[in-house]
């Protein structure tokens, strides 16, 4: 990891978004490329990059949350500070710091990864944490206090308390935990165990899991409507989108998309769904009250999917090929191409 290039990397995002504060910024971690993609949403221009982020694939963030929390796929063990360079001018005192000790689960021994929590609004790197095992990816809650990510291979996930930058253990959801999203009270958290077809609703400040929700074969990406009564889960598997109804946990209806589901978000209204099918090179938007569909051919291999609120625009990454296409939220057509130096995932926007 190269602090003195990130260092310099940030300060050229932290003056361009300070030039653009009024747009909408859209984050997108680059995965093997170590590196976060930030882009003014309203052009579709690239104006900074925050790097040092090894294997990023998970990234959180909320509109007006002091952090940005971006989760490392690379696993290490545990304390080993050799994962992460020091900079120039920093005592190793100093450099050991800056980390905070490894948490219960880590320190009972096995591979950890690294969650780096950032500044957004100068792109720096605030704290990194050591957690049990990959992050595959992170939510932030509404009011910007905690964050979770999700540990496929530790069946569980972390809980960071962004107050004091520091990690809980590891709550424990169910085999090959993928997805989590907040509810928009902030009360709950629901993370998809993709291993056994359920997802796993969590007490915000208790950090219990109060129920599992049977749902589609092999639950990945997850959306909540804005009122938060229903849940969309994208099931690989079958190819569907199952819509859960949290009042009683019931699975209300299912869309069927195509096969290898990947992306899912849902409109500012709540009103349609939008859902990438890597193995059928398209993307679909669903309406959610009539079931009808419109799809539009997108590839090769439609990955990560966002919804830029406020533009009428979508983004979505490529899995083989390393650009992000810009499309129409109405017309699906594509209207602009962003070239990145890797793979899409997570991606985060804020006003």
């Amino acid at each position: 990891m190269k602090y003195a290039k990130m260092m310099i990397l940030t300060a050229t995002f932290g003056l361009a978004a300070a030039g653009e504060a009024t747009a909408a910024t859209v984050y997108v971690p680059l995965g093997s490329a170590g590196e976060v993609l930030v882009v003014d949403a309203n052009t579709d221009i690239v104006i900074g990059t925050i790097g040092g982020l090894p294997d990023i694939h998970g990234l959180g963030g909320a509109p007006g949350a002091r952090y940005l929390v971006a989760g490392s796929y690379a696993e290490t063990e545990a304390g080993d500070m050799s994962a992460i360079a020091r900079p120039r001018g920093v005592s190793k005192d100093e450099h050991a710091a800056h980390h905070t000790k490894p948490t219960q689960s880590a320190r009972a021994g096995g591979a950890v990864s690294i969650l780096t929590v950032i500044d957004t609004a100068t792109g720096a790197p605030v704290r990194r944490l050591e957690v049990p095992g990959a992050v595959h990816h992170v939510a932030v809650s509404p009011d910007g206090r905690y964050a979770v990510a999700t540990h496929p291979n530790a069946d569980g996930v972390s809980v960071i308390d962004l107050s004091t930058l520091e990690v809980g253990d590891l709550v424990r959801t169910g085999p090959m935990p993928n997805y989590a999203v907040f509810s928009p009270d902030g009360t709950r958290v629901f993370v998809s165990n993709a291993g056994n077809d359920t997802v796993s609703e969590i007490e915000v400040g208790r950090w219990i899991v109060r129920r599992n929700l049977v749902t589609g074969q092999s639950p990945e990406h997850l959306a909540m409507s804005p009122d938060g009564s229903t849940l969309y889960v994208s099931d690989v598997d079958e190819g569907t989108v199952s819509a859960l109804a949290l009042d009683n946990g019931e699975i209300m209806r299912s869309f069927y998309v195509g096969s290898e589901l990947h992306g899912l978000d849902i409109s500012e209204d709540g009103a349609t769904l939008f859902v990438s099918a890597k193995g059928e090179d398209k993307i679909v938007a669903v309406d959610v009250r009539s079931g009808e569909m419109r799809t539009a051919p997108l590839g090769p291999a439609p990955y990560h999917l966002a919804v830029v609120r406020g533009t009428g625009k979508l983004y979505v990454s490529s899995r083989e090929e390393p650009k992000v296409w810009v499309v129409d939220q109405q017309s699906l057509t594509t209207v602009g191409t962003i070239a990145i130096r890797s793979e899409g995932h997570q991606m985060i926007i804020l006003p």
